[in-house]
C-alpha cells in the first residue's frame, strides 16, 4: 500500500506545506517528509493523527491509499473504481502543480 503517497496528496489537496501540517497535527516535519518519501511507514496511530487533522475517518485514508496503489498498478477490480480513482489522483496531482 502506498500510504505515504496518499497522505502527501491529502496534504497537497488541503494546500498545506509540510511545515504547516507539522504544526497542525503535531508531528515533526522530518517525520512527515519520511512518510511522504516512502522511507518510513506510518503506524495506525499516526494515520489516526492525520485523520483527525483532516477531519476524516481512518478508513477513508486507507481506502484512498489502496485505490491509489491499484490505479497505479492497473489492478482496479471494477471499471467505475478505476475511472474515479484515476480522476481523483489526476485532480490531486493537478492541485499540487498549481
Amino acid at each position: 500500500m502506498n500510504i505515504g503517497e496518499a497522505l502527501r496528496l491529502l496534504r497537497v489537496f488541503h494546500d498545506l506545506k509540510q511545515t504547516e501540517l507539522s504544526e497542525k497535527i503535531g508531528l515533526s516535519k522530518s517525520y512527515i517528509s519520511e512518510i511522504e518519501g516512502g522511507t518510513r511507514v506510518p503506524s495506525l496511530e499516526t494515520i489516526d493523527i492525520y485523520a483527525r487533522g483532516f477531519q476524516m475517518p481512518v478508513s477513508s485514508i486507507i481506502f484512498f491509499a489502496e485505490n491509489l496503489m491499484e490505479a497505479k498498478q492497473g489492478k482496479n477490480t471494477t471499471k467505475k473504481v478505476a475511472v474515479v480513482s484515476s480522476k481523483v489522483v489526476k485532480l490531486l496531482q493537478f492541485l499540487e502543480d498549481v
